[in-house]
């Protein structure tokens, strides 16, 4: 399982055979199954992840209702809250497929990143990448209509309407299910036009 986070890193940075065994011996991947909960509200997050393969989705329990937040999929980290504020989570994170994930703590991360210098680079770049994703995707919903919401996660992330049931993605969106498929269909007339 560790070939993946080795191919995940050399798309930022060489490695040598030798940072690949200290990567090795960090233990650091492991699997989960479909609707195995990560972190629960009222938890304390004690690790980070990051997705090499799978589907995770963050979510708020509210009045008996889930509200979807996120979807995680591979290549995209995952740092709760809960996490980096050392409080008790607001929300679940639970893997809609099968999954392999990267697991990290502050402690083992410094580790790693004092034994493989290099790799700072790359945390940098990613921590960067994953607030600009964070902004607009806060700045879409704030902004866009659900229609427009909807067009934009077409657009921009096709892979969660095959991997994703429609209900979750309807809350993600802020809808009812019924209004999501009322809405499919009435882009779908318009694009056949």
């Amino acid at each position: 399982m560790t070939d993946e986070i080795i191919s995940f890193i050399t798309r930022f940075v060489p490695l040598t055979e030798e940072e690949i065994a200290i990567i090795h011996e960090q233990n650091l991947i492991k699997s989960f199954r479909k609707d195995a909960v990560l972190l629960s509200e009222g938890e304390y997050a004690k690790e980070c992840y990051f997705i090499l393969q799978g589907c995770v989705r963050s979510y708020y329990l509210i009045d008996g209702e889930e509200k979807t937040t996120e979807f995680y999929t591979e290549s995209q980290a995952i740092t709760p809250v809960s996490y980096t504020q050392k409080e008790p989570s607001k929300y679940y994170l639970s893997c809609l497929e099968n999954s392999i994930i990267a697991l990290g703590s502050t402690e083992r991360n410094n580790q790693l990143l004092e034994k493989i210098p290099k790799l700072q680079s790359m945390v940098a770049q990613l921590n960067s990448d994953l607030l600009i994703q964070k902004q607009e995707s806060f700045d879409d919903f704030k902004s866009l209509s659900p229609e427009q919401r909807y067009l934009r996660l077409l657009e921009t992330r096709p892979d969660l309407f095959k991997r994703v049931p429609l209900y979750h993605i309807a809350t993600y969106l802020g809808i009812t299910p019924v209004s999501l498929s009322r809405m499919r269909k009435r882009v779908s007339t318009k694009v056949k036009q």
